[in-house]
């Protein structure tokens, strides 16, 4: 049996205060993209997981593994199989690649297992998991509020192509980047709601000028190459240049498929440094 964990951009995230429980009040649009990790199952005596990247834990200090033991706690259905993760998702990237791996683990064994959980209760599990898991759980376009477990279904955005680009070598932590935007005092906070609106109205020019991050000035004062990337997009061709989530991952959003693969070429040559990039586009919604 066989699954796929797409990754997400944000195309819109806005940050409000640190709550009483450690995590801040967030709201966010969240897009699936084309870029995901593939994840098998078959019938095994325990329970096990292998992933086909060394710097990934396979054990209960995984995200997917994780979803497995939530899995049999809201089913009491003790999972006999291995699953194996086959990792396109860039890691620590900002693109939800261990909450989309741990997403697809729940969809996987709910389908193996005959569907026990509603897609509700699925979410409901998620949320156990990860900020970023209920989200992954379906997919599409979504609004995300609360700590980004509590999703609203938004119009599908328009088919958007662009080009993935992350350093090889840099990883940044999340919750580094969060603890850093709290000291920044009278920053500007992301208008969502002229996200919201332009997805709405299918306003293409109105979604890409709202999108926007706080989270990205906070990364780009941390990794200054990240802004010579951003300007390397835009002067090559992109209509929009992003990072997405806490970051590193830059996205340059082109007008198709063709116009992304060339924007791709050449950001290869224009750095020397060693860049994972990839062409993707958005998707829409893949529960089922």
């Amino acid at each position: 049996m066989k699954e796929f964990a797409p990754g997400k951009i944000n195309l819109a995230l806005r940050v409000g205060k640190r709550r009483a429980d450690g995590f801040h009040d967030v709201d966010m649009v969240m897009q699936s993209i084309s870029l995901a990790d593939t994840i098998t199952l078959e019938e095994a005596p325990t329970l096990t997981l292998t992933i086909d990247s060394s710097a990934l834990p396979c054990d209960e200090r995984n995200l997917a593994y994780q979803a497995a033991l939530v899995f049999e706690k809201w089913t009491k259905i003790k999972p006999a199989v291995h699953i194996h993760i086959q990792k396109r998702i860039y890691l620590a990237a900002g693109l939800a690649g261990g909450s989309a791996d741990a997403a697809g683990v729940l969809r996987i064994l709910n389908r193996y297992y005959g569907k026990p959980l509603s897609r509700g209760q699925l979410e409901e599990a998620a949320a156990e998991i990860g900020s970023d898991v209920p989200f992954c759980i379906a997919g599409g376009t979504q609004r995300a509020l609360g700590r980004g477990e509590l999703m609203r279904p938004l119009p599908p955005s328009p088919t958007l192509w662009m080009v993935l680009a992350k350093p090889a070598a840099l990883g940044v932590s999340t919750a580094e980047v969060y603890r850093a935007l709290d000291g920044v005092k009278d920053r500007k906070e992301t208008d969502t709601d002229a996200c919201v609106a332009a997805l709405e109205h299918h306003d293409t020019k109105a979604l890409l000028s709202a999108l926007n991050n706080d989270l990205e000035a906070v990364t780009l004062e941390k990794v200054p190459f990240l802004v010579a990337l951003k300007e390397a997009m835009l002067r090559l061709g992109a209509e929009k240049a992003m990072m997405s989530g806490s970051g590193p991952t830059v996205f340059g959003l082109v007008k198709d498929e063709e116009t992304a693969c060339r924007l791709k070429e050449k950001l290869r040559e224009t750095f020397s440094q060693d860049l994972l990039l990839d062409v993707a586009c958005t998707e829409e919604e893949y529960y089922g």
